[in-house]
Protein backbone atom coordinates (compact mmCIF):
# COMPACT_ATOMS: atom_id res chain seq x y z
CA UNK A 1 0.00 0.00 0.00
CA UNK A 2 1.21 3.52 -0.84
CA UNK A 3 2.12 5.34 1.78
CA UNK A 4 1.14 9.26 2.31
CA UNK A 5 3.71 11.34 4.02
CA UNK A 6 1.52 13.14 6.12
CA UNK A 7 -2.57 13.07 6.44
CA UNK A 8 -4.37 15.70 3.77
CA UNK A 9 -7.08 17.72 5.01
CA UNK A 10 -10.63 16.96 3.16
CA UNK A 11 -12.09 19.20 1.64
CA UNK A 12 -9.31 21.86 1.48
CA UNK A 13 -11.82 25.19 1.70
CA UNK A 14 -10.71 26.22 4.80
CA UNK A 15 -14.04 26.86 5.65
CA UNK A 16 -15.13 23.78 5.89
CA UNK A 17 -14.33 21.43 8.96
CA UNK A 18 -11.09 19.47 8.69
CA UNK A 19 -11.10 15.73 8.41
CA UNK A 20 -7.37 14.46 8.43
CA UNK A 21 -7.18 11.70 5.46
CA UNK A 22 -4.79 8.96 5.17
CA UNK A 23 -4.59 5.63 3.96
CA UNK A 24 -6.73 4.64 6.57
CA UNK A 25 -9.82 6.33 5.30
CA UNK A 26 -8.68 7.62 1.89
CA UNK A 27 -10.87 4.58 0.18
CA UNK A 28 -14.08 6.01 1.89
CA UNK A 29 -13.33 10.03 1.69
CA UNK A 30 -13.18 8.89 -2.79
CA UNK A 31 -16.16 7.00 -2.48
CA UNK A 32 -18.20 9.66 -0.79
CA UNK A 33 -16.49 12.25 -2.96
CA UNK A 34 -17.75 10.27 -5.73
CA UNK A 35 -21.46 9.61 -5.33
CA UNK A 36 -22.53 10.32 -8.49
CA UNK A 37 -20.99 7.22 -9.53
CA UNK A 38 -22.40 5.09 -7.02
CA UNK A 39 -24.64 2.70 -8.80
CA UNK A 40 -27.78 2.84 -5.79
CA UNK A 41 -28.68 6.87 -4.74
CA UNK A 42 -27.23 5.01 -0.74
CA UNK A 43 -23.88 4.48 1.01
CA UNK A 44 -23.23 3.12 4.02
CA UNK A 45 -20.57 4.47 5.60
CA UNK A 46 -19.14 2.58 8.70
CA UNK A 47 -16.00 3.22 10.93
CA UNK A 48 -14.62 3.13 15.04
CA UNK A 49 -15.87 5.70 17.34
CA UNK A 50 -14.23 9.07 17.16
CA UNK A 51 -13.37 8.23 14.00
CA UNK A 52 -14.63 11.15 12.44
CA UNK A 53 -17.43 9.68 10.40
CA UNK A 54 -20.03 11.97 11.56
CA UNK A 55 -17.73 14.94 10.51
CA UNK A 56 -17.21 13.13 7.44
CA UNK A 57 -20.53 12.30 6.87
CA UNK A 58 -21.67 16.19 7.41
CA UNK A 59 -19.05 17.03 5.00
CA UNK A 60 -20.57 15.10 2.50
CA UNK A 61 -24.22 15.96 2.89
CA UNK A 62 -23.14 19.83 3.16
CA UNK A 63 -21.09 19.26 -0.17
CA UNK A 64 -23.81 16.68 -2.43
CA UNK A 65 -26.70 18.18 -1.00
CA UNK A 66 -27.82 14.77 0.49
CA UNK A 67 -29.05 13.30 3.85
CA UNK A 68 -27.24 11.29 6.54
CA UNK A 69 -28.84 9.08 9.15
CA UNK A 70 -26.47 8.74 12.01
CA UNK A 71 -26.22 6.02 14.55
CA UNK A 72 -28.51 3.80 11.60
CA UNK A 73 -28.53 0.35 13.10
CA UNK A 74 -30.98 2.49 16.31
CA UNK A 75 -33.15 2.96 14.08
CA UNK A 76 -35.95 0.54 13.23
CA UNK A 77 -35.39 -1.61 9.89
CA UNK A 78 -38.78 -0.22 8.70
CA UNK A 79 -37.68 2.83 8.49
CA UNK A 80 -34.42 2.37 7.00
CA UNK A 81 -36.12 0.34 4.57
CA UNK A 82 -38.56 3.52 3.62
CA UNK A 83 -36.04 6.18 3.75
CA UNK A 84 -33.56 4.04 0.75
CA UNK A 85 -36.48 3.60 -1.43
CA UNK A 86 -37.03 7.33 -1.39
CA UNK A 87 -33.26 8.33 -1.78
CA UNK A 88 -33.62 6.14 -4.97
CA UNK A 89 -36.95 7.92 -5.81
CA UNK A 90 -35.81 11.33 -5.42
CA UNK A 91 -32.17 10.56 -6.40
CA UNK A 92 -31.44 12.15 -3.88
CA UNK A 93 -28.31 10.90 -2.17
CA UNK A 94 -28.64 8.68 1.41
CA UNK A 95 -25.54 8.46 4.15
CA UNK A 96 -25.92 5.68 7.03
CA UNK A 97 -23.38 5.71 9.15
CA UNK A 98 -23.07 2.79 11.50
CA UNK A 99 -20.33 0.83 13.37
CA UNK A 100 -19.90 -1.82 11.46
CA UNK A 101 -21.80 -3.43 8.52
CA UNK A 102 -24.05 -6.23 7.94
CA UNK A 103 -23.51 -9.10 8.98
CA UNK A 104 -21.98 -7.73 12.02
CA UNK A 105 -24.96 -4.98 12.17
CA UNK A 106 -27.96 -7.91 12.37
CA UNK A 107 -30.80 -6.47 10.24
CA UNK A 108 -34.32 -8.48 10.65
CA UNK A 109 -36.28 -7.18 7.32
CA UNK A 110 -34.89 -9.35 4.29
CA UNK A 111 -35.88 -6.06 2.22
CA UNK A 112 -34.08 -3.98 3.86
CA UNK A 113 -31.07 -7.03 4.00
CA UNK A 114 -31.04 -7.11 0.21
CA UNK A 115 -30.84 -3.29 0.01
CA UNK A 116 -27.92 -2.53 2.26
CA UNK A 117 -26.62 -5.78 0.26
CA UNK A 118 -26.21 -3.62 -2.74
CA UNK A 119 -25.20 -0.22 -1.30
CA UNK A 120 -21.92 0.60 -1.64
CA UNK A 121 -19.70 0.69 1.61
CA UNK A 122 -17.39 3.44 2.72
CA UNK A 123 -15.00 2.08 5.40
CA UNK A 124 -12.76 4.10 8.07
CA UNK A 125 -10.25 1.75 9.03
CA UNK A 126 -8.15 1.99 12.34
CA UNK A 127 -5.47 4.90 11.96
CA UNK A 128 -2.42 4.21 10.78
CA UNK A 129 0.85 5.71 11.39
CA UNK A 130 1.00 9.33 8.88
CA UNK A 131 -2.70 9.60 10.98
CA UNK A 132 -2.16 8.35 14.60
CA UNK A 133 0.75 11.70 14.64
CA UNK A 134 -1.59 14.08 12.90
CA UNK A 135 -4.13 13.43 15.48
CA UNK A 136 -1.85 13.17 18.38
CA UNK A 137 -0.36 16.51 17.24
CA UNK A 138 -4.16 18.31 16.80
CA UNK A 139 -5.30 16.87 19.97
CA UNK A 140 -2.34 18.62 22.08
CA UNK A 141 -2.49 22.20 19.86
CA UNK A 142 -6.16 22.05 20.87
CA UNK A 143 -5.38 21.75 24.39
CA UNK A 144 -2.93 24.13 24.43
CA UNK A 145 -0.07 21.65 25.50
CA UNK A 146 3.75 21.43 24.47
CA UNK A 147 3.70 17.88 23.28
CA UNK A 148 7.52 17.64 21.64
CA UNK A 149 8.55 15.28 18.55
CA UNK A 150 10.12 12.71 21.46
CA UNK A 151 7.16 12.54 23.31
CA UNK A 152 5.07 12.13 20.41
CA UNK A 153 7.52 9.45 19.04
CA UNK A 154 7.33 7.64 22.35
CA UNK A 155 3.88 7.91 22.15
CA UNK A 156 3.37 5.95 19.05
CA UNK A 157 4.54 3.22 19.86
CA UNK A 158 3.01 2.28 23.21
CA UNK A 159 -0.82 3.45 23.20
CA UNK A 160 -3.67 1.16 21.61
CA UNK A 161 -3.92 2.37 18.04
CA UNK A 162 -7.29 3.59 17.78
CA UNK A 163 -9.42 7.21 17.06
CA UNK A 164 -10.47 6.56 21.13
CA UNK A 165 -7.33 5.73 22.60
CA UNK A 166 -5.48 9.22 21.15
CA UNK A 167 -8.65 11.28 22.52
CA UNK A 168 -8.24 9.41 26.14
CA UNK A 169 -4.68 9.48 26.04
CA UNK A 170 -4.30 13.65 25.90
CA UNK A 171 -7.09 13.77 28.25
CA UNK A 172 -5.33 12.00 30.72
CA UNK A 173 -2.03 13.70 30.31
CA UNK A 174 -3.77 17.47 30.04
CA UNK A 175 -5.31 16.57 33.50
CA UNK A 176 -1.85 15.35 34.73
CA UNK A 177 -0.69 18.51 33.73
CA UNK A 178 -3.27 20.53 34.97
CA UNK A 179 -3.43 18.50 38.31
CA UNK A 180 1.05 18.71 38.90
CA UNK A 181 1.29 21.69 37.04
CA UNK A 182 4.36 20.13 35.35
CA UNK A 183 5.34 20.59 31.84
CA UNK A 184 4.24 17.80 29.75
CA UNK A 185 7.16 15.15 29.49
CA UNK A 186 8.08 11.11 28.70
CA UNK A 187 8.76 10.99 32.55
CA UNK A 188 5.48 12.60 33.43
CA UNK A 189 3.64 10.67 30.39
CA UNK A 190 4.48 6.95 31.66
CA UNK A 191 3.35 7.71 35.00
CA UNK A 192 -0.30 9.05 34.31
CA UNK A 193 -0.90 6.82 31.65
CA UNK A 194 0.62 3.63 33.37
CA UNK A 195 -1.77 4.49 36.02
CA UNK A 196 -4.86 5.12 33.85
CA UNK A 197 -4.17 1.88 31.54
CA UNK A 198 -3.68 3.42 28.88
CA UNK A 199 -0.14 2.05 27.54
CA UNK A 200 0.30 -1.12 26.07
CA UNK A 201 3.34 -1.82 27.78
CA UNK A 202 4.33 -1.76 31.44
CA UNK A 203 5.79 1.17 33.44
CA UNK A 204 9.67 1.87 32.24
CA UNK A 205 11.82 1.75 35.29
Amino acid sequence: MSQIALPLVWPADPRDDEFLVSPSNERAVHTLDRWATWPVMTALLVGPRKSGRSLLARIFAAKSGGTIIDDAPSRPDTELFHEWNRAQEQRRPLLLVADVAPPDWEVQLPDLCSRLAATPLAQIGPPDDALMRALLEREFGRRSLDARPDLIDWLLTRIERSHLAVIRCVDALDQEVMERRKRLSIPLARTALANAALITTPPEP
